[in-house]
């Protein structure tokens, strides 16, 4: 009886290992993933639930002439200043992109994450934005812009009220060119960009009126 139960015990350890190898060779993940948001020169991993894991390359760096990363922004591009959009770069982008598309938060208000701006279907040919983009809809190169966290179309600038806020330009190059008109939220950007995000990119700059 002692041998028997010895070899049953023997059975079911090779079976689990069988039916793990099984899994963990499929792909299939067996607790949720939570999408990492990509950083310069690394890659990220997106997955959800019972998904397999997907790496996307994040080779895109995101830079401005006129501040660096973790620097200050001028004062000529914000509410102290002539409160117009600053002048943007990146490079990078996979060879499969068919637009870009930039999001500007301050996550720093009191009320939450605001806005600052909304602009998607850059053309992927074009790897930066001069300064002052005018608040129209469309843009003569075809980009669109969206709505502000003041419902206004177009880069609204920084104005903290106090201390110290950062804003992060958050970069996204696609696959696709998305059907969304002038005026569109952060967050119908966001929803028409899921699964289409090629790589990514961050720029973050920091403003205070003092």
């Amino acid at each position: 009886m002692i041998v028997r139960g010895w070899f049953l015990a023997i059975v079911v350890v090779v079976v689990a290992g069988i039916v793990l190898v099984g899994i963990l060779g499929s792909g299939i993940l067996l607790p949720s993933s939570v999408s990492q948001q990509s950083t310069t020169g690394t890659s990220i991993l997106v997955a959800t639930s019972a998904t397999a894991v997907t790496q996307l390359p994040s080779g895109m760096v995101l830079t401005s002439p006129v501040f660096q990363d973790g620097g200050r922004i001028p004062s000529r591009y914000t509410c102290t200043g002539d409160g117009i959009s600053p002048p943007l770069a990146w490079s990078g982008a996979p060879k499969e992109t068919k637009s870009i598309a930039l999001i500007i938060d301050d996550p720093d208000t009191s009320r939450g994450i605001f806005t600052h701006w909304v602009i998607f279907n850059i053309p992927a040919s074009d790897n930066s934005l001069k300064e002052n983009i005018p608040a129209s809809g469309v843009l003569p190169n075809g980009a669109t812009q969206g709505n502000n966290g003041a419902g206004r179309i177009g880069y609204t600038s920084p104005c903290p009220p106090s201390g110290t806020h950062h804003y992060i330009f958050h970069l996204y190059a696609l696959d696709t060119q998305l059907n969304l008109q002038a005026g569109a939220t952060k967050q119908d950007l966001l929803t028409a960009m899921t699964g289409h995000i090629l790589a990514e990119a961050q720029l973050i700059g920091l403003y205070s009126k003092n």
